[in-house]
């Protein structure tokens, strides 16, 4: 057992409404699940929660919505929430979901490249 009484202190004994300050949604769209963050290396204030303090350490790279909550412990819609804030303050950058490949190739192209590569085998 760790006399660190911060090391002692886990996210999962708070409640998600106490986190997130009752706030159930973020105030515009949700970012999805699948929304890759990452922290812009600005300083924290000193004042900041722990829940976002964790959050800017585990997002030193590119990590998606969803694996923040995994790392947190906490739901998915929590880490929305705190996300968010942390967006507005501009503790950290969001990139949106790569689109699938069919959305984004032309079909069209995709054959020609195909015929192209059977005609030279």
């Amino acid at each position: 057992m760790t006399d660190d009484p911060e090391a002692r202190t886990t996210t999962r004994a708070v409640r998600p409404y106490v986190i997130t300050g009752g706030r159930a949604g973020a105030g515009g769209t949700p970012l999805p699940w699948e929304t890759l963050v990452t922290a812009t290396g600005t300083a924290a204030p000193e004042t900041l929660q722990p829940e976002y303090r964790m959050i800017l350490t585990h997002c030193r790279g590119l990590l998606s919505v969803a694996e923040v909550a995994a790392h947190l412990g906490q739901p998915p819609s929590v880490v929305q929430v705190l996300l968010a804030d942390l967006l507005d303050w501009g503790l950290i950058l969001s990139r949106p979901p790569v689109p699938r490949a069919e959305q984004r190739a032309d079909a069209a192209t995709l054959r020609k490249v195909l015929h192209g590569l059977e005609s030279r085998l």
